[in-house]
Parts: C-alpha cells; structure tokens; sequence
C-alpha cells in the first residue's frame, strides 16, 4: 500500500512541472530501468505493487506498453485473483446455505405426518403455512415420517413373474413398390418369444385389431396380460372386444 501512495504522489507532483523537466524525469527513469534489468534477475514485487497495476489495467488502455518488469500475463493473472479473493470473501461471512429447521419444526412435520398418513408433503407444508411457519416441500420430504407399506414389486419382476401368462401387440410399417404403407400386425407370446399370429392391412382400425386377437386366441387359449402402447389404433371397440 505505501508503494501504491508514492505512485500517486508522484503522479500529483507532475501536474506541476514542467514539459522539459519531466522529459529529463522519464530519461533517467528509463535509464534506471535498464540498469535495473539488467542487474537483477527478479525484483520483488509487493501488494501494493499488485494493485496499482491491477488498476493500470482496468483504466489505461496503454499500460501494456509501459510494463516492464513483468509480462502481462501476470497483472492479468493479479487481476482475477483480486476477483476470486474478492467473491470468496463475500461467501465466506459466516452464512453458510440454508438456516437449519430447528428442532421444533422437525418433530412437528414429524407429528403431523404420523397423525395425517394420507397427506403428502405439498399438504404438510400448507398446514404449517396457515400456523405461520413457512417451510418448503422438500423440507416436509426430508423430515416426514415415510409409508409403512410393503415397497411395490419393479416392472422386472412383474415381468419375471408372470411371463407365461404374457402377450404383446404391436404393428410394422411395410412400404411396397407401388409406394403403398401396409401395417403388420404381429401378436408375440413372451414365455418362449413365439410370434402366435400376424395379419396385414392397410387400413387399421379398433374392430379389425380386437378381431385379430380373437383369432389369435380362440377358445380358452387367450393370456391373462397383454401389453400395448398407447397407439389411437386401440380405441373404445378394441378394449371392449379383448
């Protein structure tokens, strides 16, 4: 910092030279800067040294060729430094995220979700709004107390379990060399992936697919659980016909 005052003295004092004295000031400060770059390999640079350049860059547009006795890259490189410093110092006041919930609201939200096991976490946190507590749905998620009911089986073992029983559906789109578009139904059975029935049309409708599986399955022989996507071909007919 005393470097930082001298340069702005001395930047003061010139305002009340002479155009020849400070002529004759720069000659022997160059000729001082040679002597000095020549003699020592690395001089010794200071805070204060740091921010006067720093400043340099940030308002001078020719202080690139005015610097010297170090690359540019360096004050650059003063420059985001004294950024970050600047930034971390701003994080670092002691307020580290979110205040912690204290103790009370945790065994409320608690409480709450025992006595309530049918409300969620967006009703826990409206209830406790209207007493004046202003808690986030995550919050209520993080300290609620969780269902005591048997976790659900995953689609795998849905699948694992009742692959014998299983059926899906699904259609292909064949172009044909006169530029038509038939659909392929084809109707496959999951237990030994055997293609059980499959018709052609070209316009597919809910009736011609329910009547499809009926001919697929005749009798007796019809599966317990078919799967399909969400085509519009499966309408209102074809689900009440299946």
């Amino acid at each position: 910092m005393k470097t930082l005052v001298t340069a702005l003295f001395a930047y003061l004092s010139t305002l009340f030279r002479s155009r020849r004295s400070l002529q004759f000031e720069i000659v022997a400060l160059r000729h001082q800067l040679n002597v000095y770059q020549r003699t020592v390999k690395r001089p010794r640079i200071g805070s204060g040294d740091r921010v006067l350049w720093s400043w340099f860059a940030r308002g001078w547009s020719g202080w690139r060729n005015s610097l010297v006795f170090v690359q540019t890259g360096t004050v650059i490189a003063w420059q985001r430094k004294r950024f970050r410093d600047h930034w971390a110092k701003l994080s670092q006041d002691g307020r580290h995220g979110r205040p912690r919930v204290s103790k009370e609201i945790r065994v409320l939200i608690r409480k709450m979700s025992e006595a309530n096991t049918g409300w969620g976490s967006p009703r826990i946190a409206g209830e406790l709004r209207k007493l004046g507590i202003d808690v986030a749905k995550s919050t209520v998620e993080k300290y609620r107390v969780g269902s005591r009911k048997p976790p659900s089986s995953s689609w795998k073992a849905f699948l694992m379990n009742h692959i014998q029983d299983l059926v899906s559906i699904d259609f292909l789109v064949v172009p044909t060399v006169r530029f038509k578009v038939l659909f392929v139904l084809v109707v496959l059975a999951h237990h030994r992936r055997r293609v059980v029935h499959f018709n052609v049309t070209e316009h597919p409708t809910a009736q011609w697919t329910a009547q499809q599986i009926i001919e697929a399955f005749p009798w007796e022989t019809a599966l317990r659980y078919l799967l399909r996507d969400r085509d519009g071909t499966y309408g209102n007919t074809f689900q009440r016909r299946v």
